[in-house]
C-alpha cells in the first residue's frame, strides 16, 4: 500500500491531499508573501465557498446559441403553449408594441435631400407623406392581402407574427419576394409581398456544424456581415416534407443594387451573434417551477375537497355502503348486531325538503378534514416568481400577473413609465429590424412605378438607390400609452404643449397611438357640421378664452 497515511493508518485520499494543498496555497493568511490570497476581486475567488464550485466558460455567441438553440426554443414554446401567466405575458407584449394597427408615418429627410436638389422642402416633403402613407395603408389593408404571400393575413398581423416569433424563438423571418403576375388580373396594387417564415428552417444545410462562414443558416463573411440564408423547402418534423425539408435554399440577403430579400430580424446581445435568444431563456427554469407549483397546489386542493369527508363506523366500507342506500340489494350474512346497525339506517330515511339526512347509531360518527392548500405562503411564493419573469421581461409585475390590487396610483404610474420605456425600445428595434425593411422594398417598387410626387419646378427625383436613408426615413406608431388618471395626464399634456415641451404629433402618437394629420381633419369636419346644423359649437371648437376652462377640474353643483 503506498500514499500518506493519517494518525490511523489509513490512507489519505487524493481529492484531501489537493484540498489540503489549494488552502496552503491560496487560503492562507492575508499576510505579506508565501500563502497570501492572489485575487484583488472576491468575483476571481476559486476557494470560497460561495464561487469556488462555479465555473463558467468563455465562448462566442453562436456557439452557446446554436449548439443548444432547439432545445431552448421547444422548452419557451412549450411554456407559452400550456401555461397561462407565459401566453398573457407574450400577448401583452404584442398588444402593447404592436396592436391592432402599426401605422407608418413616413418623414423624407428633405434637408438631406437638398443636397441632391435645393427644391425638396419642408412643402414637398408633407405632400410626399400623405401620398406615400394612403398607398401604404392600400398595401397594408388590402382586404384580399395581396401584401401575403400566402394571401391570409394583413401587414399588422404578419409583424405580429414576427415579433411573436422574435419573442418566444428569438428570431423574425421573413422573405421578400416580387411576384409581377399578382398585378392586373388579381387587382393587386403592388408586386411586393411578404412570405413569413419559422426560425426553425434557417438552419445549416445538411445539419453540418457550424463553421467559420456558416453560422446557425446565416453565411457571413469575412466582417460578419449576412451574405446569404440556407433555408429548408419545409419543416424538418412533418412526415409529409420529409424529402423537402432535407434540401436548403440558399437566397440572398439582398439584390446586388441593395433591395432587401430576406429580412432576419433579433435582438443582438453580444457583437459577432447570428442567432436570437428567446426572451424567456434567463427564466425558463423558474417559471416551469411556477407552474409545477400552480398544479401541485390545485391538484392538493381538489384531492382534499374529494376526500373531505369520512364515516368512522364498526361496518366494513361495502356493509357500510349497503347500510346508507335508500334500497340496498341483497346484502351479505350479517351478525345479530350489524344486522341491528342496518335496520336502523333503513328505519331512519328522514329527509327534508328532498335532501335524505344521514342518522347515526352509537358508535358511528363523521368527520371532515380541514382544508390547509393552497398553502398560506403560495400566494407570496408566486407574486415573487412572477416579478422575477416581470423584470426579465421588460414589464411590471401587474401586468404580468394582471393583479393591480397591490398597487396604488403611484407606484402603477412609475412601474408603468419604467415598462413603456423597455415597450418603446423593443417597438423600435422591430421597427429597424423588420418593418422598416419591408417598407423600403415596397416604397422602391413605388419609385419605379412613378406613384411619387416631384418637388415643386422638378423634372425628376433624386435616384432612389442613391439616397434610399433620406427617402425610407419614417415612423412606426403602436398602441397608445393611455392614462392612469385621465384629467390629471392631459392637464398636463395640455401645459407641455402650451410651454413646448413636445408637439401635437408626438402627443397623440405616445397617448392614443393615432396620426396626428387625421385628428385634426377630423376635428375640422365636426367643427363644420356643428356650423352646418346650427348647433352650438362645443367649448374646445369654440373660439374663445373659454376653452382654457376644459383643463380645469370639474367643481361639485
Amino acid at each position: 500500500m503506498t500514499g500518506i497515511l493519517d494518525s490511523a493508518g489509513n490512507v489519505v485520499p487524493v481529492a484531501a491531499i489537493r484540498r489540503v494543498r489549494m488552502r496552503a496555497v491560496f487560503g492562507g493568511p492575508a499576510t505579506e508573501g508565501f500563502g497570501a490570497p492572489p485575487f484583488p476581486y472576491d468575483a476571481a475567488d476559486i476557494t470560497s465557498q460561495e464561487l469556488g464550485g462555479w465555473w463558467p466558460f468563455l465562448r462566442s455567441p453562436d456557439y452557446e446559441i446554436n449548439r443548444d438553440r432547439d432545445r431552448m426554443v421547444a422548452r419557451a414554446r412549450d411554456l407559452v403553449r400550456n401555461d397561462g401567466w407565459g401566453t398573457g405575458a407574450v400577448n401583452r407584449i404584442l398588444d402593447n408594441t404592436i396592436g391592432a394597427q402599426f401605422l407608418l408615418i413616413s418623414k423624407p429627410d428633405y434637408t438631406a435631400l437638398r443636397a441632391a436638389s435645393p427644391k425638396f422642402d419642408a412643402t414637398w416633403a408633407a405632400e410626399f407623406a400623405s401620398v406615400v402613407d394612403a398607398g401604404w395603408r392600400m398595401f397594408a389593408d388590402d382586404p384580399l392581402h395581396f401584401c401575403d404571400a400566402s394571401r391570409v393575413q394583413s401587414i399588422t398581423q404578419m409583424f405580429n407574427l414576427a415579433l411573436r416569433h422574435k419573442l418566444i424563438d428569438g428570431d423574425g423571418l421573413g422573405v421578400l419576394l416580387y411576384l409581377p403576375e399578382l398585378v392586373g388580373p388579381y387587382g393587386a396594387r403592388n408586386a411586393t409581398t411578404l412570405q413569413m417564415v419559422d426560425p426553425d428552417r434557417l438552419s445549416n444545410p445538411n445539419q453540418q456544424p457550424d463553421t467559420m462562414n456558416l453560422r446557425g443558416g446565416v453565411e457571413i463573411d469575412g466582417l460578419g456581415c449576412p451574405m446569404a440564408y440556407h433555408i429548408r423547402r419545409a419543416y424538418p418534423w412533418d412526415w409529409y416534407g420529409a424529402v423537402d425539408s432535407m434540401v436548403w435554399d440558399r437566397i440572398e440577403r439582398e439584390t446586388p443594387w441593395g433591395r432587401p430579400i430576406v429580412v432576419h430580424d433579433f435582438d443582438r446581445q453580444r457583437a459577432s451573434q447570428n442567432r436570437g435568444l428567446s426572451i424567456l431563456t434567463p427564466i425558463l427554469a423558474r417559471f416551469k417551477m411556477l407552474t409545477k407549483y400552480d398544479s401541485a397546489e390545485l391538484q392538493q386542493a381538489i384531492l382534499q375537497t374529494i376526500f373531505g369527508t369520512f364515516i368512522t363506523s364498526p361496518y366494513d366500507s361495502q356493509q357500510l355502503e349497503m347500510a346508507l342506500q335508500d334500497n340496498p340489494s341483497e346484502a351479505p350474512s350479517l351478525t345479530a348486531y350489524q344486522q341491528m346497525r342496518m335496520d336502523f339506517h333503513r328505519s331512519r330515511g328522514i329527509s327534508l325538503g328532498g335532501v335524505r339526512l344521514p342518522t347515526l347509531v352509537p358508535g358511528e360518527d363523521i368527520k371532515t378534514v380541514s382544508h390547509t392548500r393552497p398553502s398560506s405562503t403560495f400566494a407570496d411564493f408566486e407574486h415573487a416568481l412572477l416579478r422575477n419573469v416581470a423584470a426579465a421581461m421588460g414589464m411590471s409585475a401587474a401586468q404580468v400577473s394582471q393583479d393591480w390590487s397591490r398597487t396604488n396610483y403611484s407606484s402603477a404610474r412609475a412601474e408603468l413609465l419604467d415598462a413603456w420605456k423597455t415597450l418603446t425600445r423593443r417597438r423600435a428595434d422591430f421597427a429597424s429590424g423588420f418593418a422598416t425593411p419591408v417598407y423600403c422594398a415596397w416604397l422602391e417598387e413605388e419609385f419605379d412605378k412613378g406613384r411619387v410626387p416631384l418637388p415643386a419646378g422638378a423634372e425628376y427625383l433624386a435616384p432612389f438607390a442613391a439616397w434610399r436613408a433620406a427617402y425610407v426615413r419614417c415612423k412606426w406608431i403602436g398602441p397608445g400609452r393611455g392614462w392612469v388618471d385621465p384629467l390629471k395626464e392631459r392637464q398636463g399634456e395640455v401645459l407641455g404643449l402650451d410651454a413646448a415641451f413636445g408637439t401635437l404629433e408626438e402627443s397623440v402618437a405616445e397617448i392614443s397611438g393615432g396620426d396626428w394629420r387625421e385628428k385634426i381633419e377630423q376635428r375640422a369636419i365636426e367643427v363644420q357640421a356643428f356650423k352646418d346644423r346650427k348647433l352650438k359649437l362645443p367649448v374646445w371648437a369654440a373660439e374663445t378664452e373659454d376653452a382654457q376652462d376644459t383643463a380645469e377640474r370639474p367643481q361639485p353643483a
